[in-house]
């Protein structure tokens, strides 16, 4: 089965919960970005990412607006359920951008990023790549047309514009990644849709489900 959960910002607690403790080897736990474990590249996360990946179930995750990019472009590109992704440690893999893949028997499209808060702040760590290239946008199209502009699942950080306006009504900004993924939304068939990128656990009827702390089971 798939479940899926928010922000984790390299906080091991959600994987002490009861809905998460008791996955097993079938099972996939699925994070809509900020998944946070890949940061300062240190002795302690590498332990602590090796104890992850020894789970028994797969745990992926789209990138957020708190990852270190420059780190995560280190670990290897590999074949994973139909797509590519990168594998991180054991069974902890991220999902690329704008690959769809075969989980559970449902189609999962990924596409990570988001419009960071912290762009231009001084002080602040932030990377160009949390907001989509030409190439990322293509390529999601390009995967969606070969699997006939249908998946069961959209797994993203953020949202699309008209998403984010209801969540936030005044917010009227819409950046890149917004409206890239408002047109998703538009020309693609798809069942669920889940993001991470507003601390809020909160269905939006008919299929949008924002997530945070909730571990969501998908039927």
């Amino acid at each position: 089965m798939i479940f899926v959960t928010g922000d984790m910002h390299g906080d091991l607690d959600r994987f002490q919960t009861p809905a998460v403790k008791k996955l097993g080897e079938k099972d996939v736990l699925m994070v809509c970005g900020d998944f946070g474990f890949v940061w300062d590249g240190s002795k302690a996360e590498q332990k602590t990412l090796k104890k992850i990946g020894k789970r028994k179930h797969d745990t992926v995750f789209v990138e957020g607006c708190h990852e270190n990019y420059d780190l995560l472009r280190e670990y290897p590109t590999v074949p994973y359920r139909g797509g590519l992704a990168r594998k991180i440690s054991g069974n902890v893999y991220q999902l690329l951008r704008g690959e769809v893949y075969e989980i559970c028997g449902k189609k999962v499209f990924a596409f990570g990023g988001g419009d960071s808060e912290e762009q231009g702040l001084s002080g602040s760590r932030w990377w160009p790549e949390e907001q989509p290239s030409e190439e990322d946008q293509a390529k999601g199209v390009e995967s969606l047309r070969k699997n006939g502009g249908k998946v069961d699942i959209i797994l993203t950080h953020d949202a699309p514009a008209v998403i984010k306006h209801f969540i936030r009504l005044e917010d009227t900004e819409a950046s890149c990644i917004h409206m890239y993924l408002d047109y998703i939304a538009k020309k693609c068939d798809f069942g669920q849709w889940y993001f991470g990128r507003y601390h809020l656990d909160k269905v939006i009827p008919p299929r949008y489900y924002a997530m945070f702390q909730e571990v969501r089971k998908v039927e």
